[in-house]
C-alpha cells in the first residue's frame, strides 16, 4: 500500500520486522546511488534524553554524491535542506512505515529554477527506491 503526500514526501507501509525493513530501505537506496550518511535512533535517543520508551524509529540522512554535487554547486545554500531524509518507523507489530522526502518540494521553497533538474532527478530515483521497497 502506497501512501503519497505531496506537501513532505512519498511513503509506503512494508510488512517486516523492523530490522528487515531497515536493511532493505539502505539496500533499495543503494540501488539508485544513494549512501546512507547519517543515521539517528530516536527510539534510543528519546530514551537517554527523557526517559521516555518510543517506538522503533530511525532517521536516515540519504545523499546521492553525483546530485548532491550538482545541487550544491548551483546553489550552496542547498546545503540547508541536505541530505535527504529517509524515516523507517514502526507503526505496529506487523507494519513499518517507509517516508521519504520529496526533493522537489525542498527545491521549491528556494526561488532557484536551476534546482528543478537536479530535483526533479532525485525524485524519479527516490520513486524507483518506493517501487523496489513495494516488490
Amino acid at each position: 500500500m502506497e501512501n503519497t503526500t505531496p506537501t513532505l514526501g512519498l511513503s509506503v507501509h512494508l510488512k517486516a520486522d523492523f530490522d528487515t525493513a531497515l536493511a532493505r530501505v539502505t539496500d533499495a537506496l543503494k540501488s539508485e546511488g544513494f549512501g546512507v550518511l547519517t543515521e539517528i535512533d530516536v527510539k534510543d535517543t528519546m530514551k537517554k534524553k527523557l526517559d521516555v520508551d518510543f517506538r522503533p524509529y530511525k532517521i536516515l540522512g540519504a545523499c546521492n554524491p553525483p546530485l548532491a554535487h550538482r545541487a550544491l554547486s548551483a546553489v550552496p545554500q542547498i546545503g540547508l535542506l541536505l541530505p535527504c531524509n529517509v524515516t523507517v518507523s514502526q507503526m505496529d507489530d506487523e507494519t513499518i512505515e517507509v517516508g521519504i522526502i520529496d526533493p522537489m518540494m525542498m527545491a521549491s521553497v528556494l526561488p532557484y529554477p536551476e534546482l528543478d533538474a537536479v530535483a526533479a532527478e532525485a525524485r524519479q530515483r527516490l520513486e524507483r527506491v518506493i517501487a523496489k521497497l513495494k516488490e
